[in-house]
């Protein structure tokens, strides 16, 4: 007997039009979906045959009633759409940053907990084949003991100073700028190969000081590019550059070297099939390549640049969600995870204001 599709409803229809198909290819049925703008909302539910549209998230809970809730709203909205879903009996897949702070990223692991449902953070770049593949490296010793990592997330988005303002650059909303938007994925990565950050310093700054938040009310005051040094638990140290004012720029990278030997890595969305991402290694001499599965279909690579990162990595990720949603246990990354780099964060935002080393809370 073929097993039931599970429903799903989405809150936020600007990067959260990727989950539409990652969903989809993974036999779900997407519901509902919702965003302010409605008319938007209509045209992308007649894109993917969504048969529901709603402006308030909270009609969406009450009339939709899906199974399982994905957050793609602005973070400021992530508790209280992540709780009244899990009251409800919903599971939650929710975007990065998981929330404004720890503390509130800490009310939804709780939450997650006393619904005895499963929350799982929207990690996605955790899931390119050459990311697996280092990470399987990393976890069979191949660095040794790690001295040093060095990662660069770039992109080009707000590099004009024309460019329209949105939620992202006011830090009510938002709680981050290119941190909460980027850099929260390279502190994830860390994370995940290398162990927990003891403690950071930063620097960042504003690209154009004249822009506005949205209404223009007053200068936005989120960060558009951010420099963190760190220190993990291991003694290893980190350096993470991210930036959404890098001219010409649209790629990731990540090299770590240690005693046995150095791996480096590259995505980058100018190059033909980007979203496996490409490895090198090195032992003694000179890096050389190293070959990944890519371990999807072929229609993963089709599509806009929005749908190729639903279908080919947020769709591994939610393959893990719905393992978990059936053997009833934690997901990875899981709202434990968001939490945690979410720690981080605050710690970056502090040594921002206040400048030296700043300790990550446990």
């Amino acid at each position: 007997m073929a097993k039931r599709a599970h429903t799903v409803g989405i809150v936020g229809l600007g990067f959260g039009r990727a989950h539409i198909p990652a969903f989809q290819a993974n036999g779900c049925e997407v519901v509902a979906v919702c965003q302010r703008n409605v008319e938007k909302a209509r045209a992308v539910a007649a894109q993917y045959g969504v048969p529901q549209v709603f402006e308030r998230w909270e009609e969406m809970l009450e009339k939709a009633r899906p199974e399982i809730v994905v957050i793609a709203s602005p973070p400021s909205l992530h508790l209280p759409i992540a709780t009244a879903a899990l009251a409800q009996g919903a599971h939650v897949l929710c975007e990065k940053p998981l929330a404004l702070d720890a503390a509130q990223c800490r009310a939804m692991v709780d939450a997650s907990a006393r619904a005895r449902r499963v929350g799982m953070t929207c990690f996605n770049w955790r899931f390119p084949a050459a990311m697996r593949q280092l990470h399987a490296m990393v976890e069979a010793g191949f660095l040794g003991r790690l001295f040093h990592v060095n990662l660069r997330y770039m992109g080009s988005r707000w590099a004009d100073e024309g460019a329209a303002p949105t939620w992202r650059m006011d830090r009510a909303q938002a709680g981050h700028g290119a941190m909460g938007d980027m850099g929260v994925h390279l502190i994830d990565l860390v994370r995940w190969h290398f162990g927990e950050f003891v403690r950071v310093a930063a620097q960042a700054g504003i690209a154009h000081p004249s822009r506005p938040v949205p209404g223009g009310a007053r200068p936005a005051d989120a960060e558009d590019f951010c420099t963190v040094l760190g220190e993990l638990a291991s003694g290893g140290h980190v350096t993470l550059s991210v930036s959404r004012a890098a001219r010409g720029a649209n790629e990731q990278t990540l090299e770590a070297y240690g005693r046995a030997g150095a791996l480096r890595y590259r995505l980058a969305r100018d190059t033909k099939r980007w979203h496996l991402g490409s490895l090198e290694a090195a032992t003694g001499g000179g890096f050389e390549p190293v070959k990944v599965k890519a371990g999807l279909p072929r229609s993963a690579g089709e599509g806009d640049q929005l749908e190729i990162t639903g279908k080919a990595t947020i769709g591994p990720l939610v393959k893990g969600f719905l393992k978990a949603l059936r053997k009833g246990k934690s997901p990875s990354p899981s709202f434990e995870d968001g939490m945690r780099a979410q720690a981080v964060l605050d710690a970056v935002l502090k040594a921002q204001r206040d400048g030296g080393w700043v300790r990550v809370e446990a």
